[in-house]
């Protein structure tokens, strides 16, 4: 697979400045998604070439809303009545195993008491235009290793109903399946088109 810059160029950019990226974005209408692959090292330097893109797209015409998955995440643990500071102490009073509970403890908020999907959703702005409204859905790393994002995406299906990316910090293990950070084992139930 070619290094994740040059995928940014030359596919995901003219792919997004099309009059209607969606035929090319997935082959599911009900799921206009792709998931565009990169090195979790580049996680810095991808974040300012898409500052870079999106102007360039706004130029075009088009509208970026990005979802920081990080934000999302704290709002639910917020919503949840649970902090960052009090999953740190949880996670340092319990020890050796104190990081399965606390990943336990976030990916119950994300699944159950906060959908992380339903939240995701809810800052897709209202009444978008398919043909101008791109949504980025990004800081997935932050759910490592709470929350899977072979789940988040299974959820959008017949609810995004604009163009949408995914930036996915993990690898391709052969023949389709992500490795999400490079160290869970690899999900195999992506219907989304990798990029």
């Amino acid at each position: 697979m070619r290094d994740w810059k040059s995928r940014l160029r030359d596919t995901l950019e003219p792919l997004l400045s099309s009059e209607d990226p969606r035929p090319d974005i997935s082959a599911y209408k009900d799921m206009p998604l792709c998931i565009f692959l990169y090195d979790p090292a580049s996680e810095f330097a991808l974040r300012q070439e898409l500052s870079l893109l999106k102007t360039r797209l706004e130029q075009k015409g088009k509208r970026i809303t990005v979802i920081s998955l990080m934000q999302c995440m704290m709002e639910a643990l917020e919503s949840a009545g649970v902090s960052a500071e009090d999953l740190v102490e949880n996670e340092r009073m319990l020890g050796r195993n104190g990081h399965k509970q606390v990943a336990q403890t976030v990916h119950q908020v994300l699944s159950e008491y906060a959908p992380l999907d339903q939240l995701v959703l809810s800052k897709v702005p209202e009444n978008s235009d398919p043909l101008r409204d791109i949504v980025w859905i990004t800081r997935a790393g932050a759910l490592y290793p709470c929350y899977r994002t072979s789940t988040l995406i299974e959820h959008f299906q017949a609810k995004l109903e604009i163009p949408g990316v995914l930036f996915y910090p993990g690898e391709i293990v052969p023949p389709a399946g992500l490795s999400f950070m490079g160290v869970h084992e690899a999900e195999h139930n992506y219907r989304a088109k990798i990029l």
